[in-house]
């Protein structure tokens, strides 16, 4: 509502007009015969509705101008919250524009990150696929390095039973000379062999005389031959060898036939056998 000072209206006139007629239905009324005519009657109904009328016209007045006042107070009132909205509608304006600004960089912004992102992704896979690369380059080179290994090992695991075979046949030639003092020379050559070897994991063995013959651990020397089930070992012809637990050569051994046949050997048997 405006804070305008209303009009003030004049009444004075109209209580004067509204006394003077209700003084002149009352005069009517006095000087009118009884009962009265219609035309007195008439007149000062008439007389009461005017008065009536002039007094409640300067309230209707009133109100009028105070419901005209009020609009129009209204009416400023909502023109200045017009001028606030449109203020407000340029400040989101500014804002929008100020927020499209901001998402066109954040758009570049993503676009830039996700290009680094790719160019990082691509860089790890080629890094992940030159890792591959050289592990399967190291692989194969220590693969190969494996293989070149296990070739010397195999080599010099059959240098070595050669040279441990003739160490065998040359202390079989000196216990079949007989001579006391060569045999014991030859044993303790032959028992320094065996322990030298056995430091490499390489083991010897011979099998006992009277020994039951078993597949796995002995061989005949003669190809193809079945020996019976109650067969034992009469004499060593070749030395057994296992490496590291694992048998690498079965011992060539001959059956016995009739009676036993000592032969001394400073070798450990199957049964005894060391490392």
């Amino acid at each position: 509502m405006s804070n305008a000072i209303q009009p003030k209206l004049t009444k004075w006139p109209f209580f004067a007009g509204d006394i003077l007629l209700l003084g002149a239905a009352v005069l009517v009324v006095y000087r009118a015969a009884t009962p009265m005519d219609l035309g007195e009657l008439a007149l000062v109904v008439l007389a009461v509705a005017l008065g009536a009328w002039l007094s409640i016209t300067p309230l209707l007045l009133e109100y009028r101008s105070l419901v005209r006042l009020t609009e129009a107070g209204d009416l400023a009132t909502a023109m200045s919250q017009l001028s606030k909205i449109e203020d407000v509608a340029e400040r989101i304006s500014g804002a929008t524009a100020l927020w499209q600004g901001v998402n066109g960089e954040a758009a570049k912004t993503a676009a830039a990150a996700k290009e680094v992102g790719d160019k990082m992704a691509e860089e790890a896979r080629a890094f992940g696929e030159f890792m591959q690369r050289a592990n399967d380059s190291e692989k194969a080179t220590l693969r190969l390095e494996v293989e070149k290994l296990r070739r010397a090992e195999g080599e010099s695991l059959h240098v070595l039973v050669r040279i441990l075979d003739h160490v065998f046949a040359l202390h079989q030639a000196g216990v079949r000379s007989g001579q006391a003092p060569l045999i014991e020379q030859l044993t303790h050559f032959q028992n320094a062999c065996c322990d030298a070897v056995r430091r490499l994991g390489l083991a010897p063995f011979v099998a006992a005389v009277d020994e039951k013959f078993d597949s796995q651990r002995h061989q005949l020397a003669e190809e193809n031959a079945a020996p019976p089930p109650d067969a034992v070992v009469g004499l060593t012809l070749a030395t057994g060898y296992t490496f590291q637990g694992r048998l690498l050569r079965p011992a060539l051994v001959k059956l016995r036939e009739t009676a036993p046949q000592v032969v001394p050997s400073a070798l450990p048997t199957s049964e005894g056998e060391a490392g």
